[in-house]
């Protein structure tokens, strides 16, 4: 069932070229059930800001993967863990649509020379690299309306507010954009404690941020959501809506 809902969100990106780029030619591609490992050469090597992507050489043919950045050289034999595939994945930064690319996690020993690399595994599309955000935990004013809570009323008691709307204020303290269609970001308003993972909220939205942004966002909170291969999320706030 996981597979199928997974299907379902990856089938929703759209394809789309930038008129300045030439669709690359068809490539085998080297097709890996979610949460798998691909292992393989490294033929060439793309960065953006919060991603490298990799053209490899596997056993069972061509394919690109997209990890969180990382130092790795053309030529270089990499694993990649926590392999999550996409479809019709189309990259802002690099102006392009890719046919087919895993998404996952360097492992072994790139992993471990890797200043950026996730070494738990932990790390993934939903992974935000960037965080240089000038007092992350700064007081911000609750919103004020229906619905209206604080990270702290949402985080601390999720299942009060499961699949109910909410309005939230807060700072942008991480983000990631065009990630299944959609724009991936962290909200902190100075409530809850980092010691039990209460001060911070993710929100999914169509709509652009950045860091460092106050926003208001009214989006209804989901619970225990698991976007596939080891992707889950106690908590947090999907299709918002966003007020700057």
């Amino acid at each position: 069932m996981k597979k199928i809902m997974a299907a379902c969100l990856l089938a929703a990106v759209p394809l789309a070229w930038a008129a300045d780029v030439k669709a690359p030619a068809a490539m085998p591609q080297a097709m890996a059930p979610s949460g798998q490992t691909v292992a393989g050469e490294v033929m060439e090597v793309q960065n953006v800001e919060s991603y490298t992507y990799l053209r490899l050489h596997t056993a069972q043919g061509d394919t690109w993967a997209a990890v969180p950045t990382a130092k790795v050289a053309k030529g270089a034999k990499v694993t990649i863990q926590n392999a999550m595939v996409m479809n019709n994945f189309q990259s802002k930064a690099l102006k392009k649509t890719f046919d087919t690319i895993l998404f996952g996690t360097l492992g072994g020993a790139a992993a471990a020379a890797t200043a950026g690399g996730a070494a738990s595994g932990a790390a993934g599309p939903h992974a935000v690299t960037k965080t240089a955000v000038a007092d992350p935990d700064a007081k911000v004013p609750k919103a004020s309306g229906p619905n209206a809570r604080t990270v702290a009323e949402i985080t601390g008691k999720p299942a009060d507010l499961k699949d109910k709307p909410v309005l939230l204020r807060g700072k942008v303290v991480k983000y990631n954009p065009a990630i299944m269609g959609k724009n991936w970001a962290h909200l902190r308003d100075g409530s809850g404690s980092a010691k039990d993972s209460t001060n911070d909220v993710l929100v999914t939205t169509k709509e652009e941020v950045k860091l460092g942004d106050i926003v208001t966002v009214k989006g209804v909170v989901r619970t225990d959501k698991d976007f596939g291969a080891g992707y889950t999320y106690k908590v947090l706030i999907e299709d918002a809506a966003v007020q700057k």
